[in-house]
């Protein structure tokens, strides 16, 4: 038997192959598992596209989310078992607490070769138990999206009852925030480029919807929608081209949480106009700990998937990838 694996010889979409190569072996504290889906991240198409160096060599492996059965264990694992449905985690030594440095962390398919191939070791510690009713597919959108999106919205800003959600277009954390939000019985507020996407919106439980194409100046119909208050928090995605809006949308002591940065990374802000002289709060956050992932499997939500592509459309489920008109993930079955 053998092991179907995407790489890439050279950066581009065009580069993604599928071949084969042998099924790796567990050492003493590793896990093989048996990938059964692989979800698609923003920062996975940088890396492929050689927009985010990775100083990996190749041939290069992408894929940060994944999803599958224990099929092999090494002789000191303890914990698991042929057999059991897990995820990994995406920043593997990240467990519990607050946050890890960059330095310290090790992130799949960024620190480590990624997992777009049949069979993949990890660490015994870097998995999480899958519950029956999660399926391959949805359980592989919530490594990175999803666990984003608890780590802005549950640990940092705390949201409660009653307080008004802004997310930011139809991605993948911005889903996962969107339905976070509702749970928690805050109120929502969604951005997004089309009339199509906004009914979509309103259909998941979306309070109201601004159409960011028509109203470039959203963080204004954000006000007006609050009556000049502002919205409680925000998980802004864009970065470069969005934060200062981001932070004229929420309220006196509001949260901006960064969870992305689809424009750019490098911003520019009047830190007294932005921030100081009207209390803003500006986080930062990169994914979260496997606790939180478990948290967030506790909490029921059920992903939004867009399209699903067998491996054999790696190519194309990237460009659909790079054109950004998905609404919610894209996943890749293995």
């Amino acid at each position: 038997m053998q092991n179907r694996i995407v790489q890439i010889d050279k950066t581009g979409i065009d580069a993604l192959k599928v071949g084969t190569t042998s099924i790796p072996q567990p050492a003493a504290h590793e896990v093989v598992v048996n990938i059964k889906a692989v979800s698609l991240n923003f920062l996975d198409l940088m890396i492929v596209k050689g927009d985010f160096p990775t100083g990996l060599p190749f041939p290069y492996t992408p894929g940060c989310d994944g999803a599958g059965i224990v099929t092999a264990v090494g002789e000191a694992v303890s914990d698991w078992k042929t057999g059991d449905r897990v995820a990994l985690t995406y920043v593997q030594n990240f467990l519990a607490g607050e946050g890890i440095a960059l330095k310290d962390a090790v992130r799949i398919g960024w620190q480590t070769q990624g997992v777009l191939a049949d069979y993949v070791t990890v660490p015994d510690y870097g998995l999480v138990k899958l519950p029956d009713s999660l399926s391959f597919e949805e359980a592989a959108t919530m490594p990175v999206a999803g666990v984003t999106a608890w780590q802005g919205l549950i640990n940092i800003a705390n949201i409660q009852p009653g307080q008004t959600v802004l997310v930011q277009g139809t991605g993948g954390v911005s889903m996962f925030a969107l339905q976070i939000a509702l749970q928690a019985g805050a109120r929502v507020i969604a951005t997004t480029s089309s009339d199509a996407k906004a009914a979509r919106l309103k259909t998941l439980g979306a309070d109201a919807v601004i159409n960011y194409k028509t109203h470039p100046d959203w963080q204004e119909e954000v006000l007006r929608l609050t009556g000049g208050i502002g919205a409680d928090v925000t998980l802004d995605v864009g970065g470069k081209d969005t934060i200062r809006q981001s932070l004229q949308a929420v309220k006196v002591n509001g949260w901006v949480c960064t969870a992305g940065a689809l424009t750019g990374s490098e911003i520019t802000l009047d830190v007294y106009g932005d921030m100081n002289l009207n209390f803003k709060r500006l986080a930062g956050l990169a994914v979260g700990s496997r606790e939180s992932f478990r948290d967030l499997l506790k909490a029921g939500i059920k992903p939004v998937i867009d399209k699903v592509y067998p491996i054999a459309e790696v190519q194309a489920a990237f460009r659909e990838l790079e054109s950004g008109g998905h609404f919610g993930k894209l996943v890749i079955t293995l």
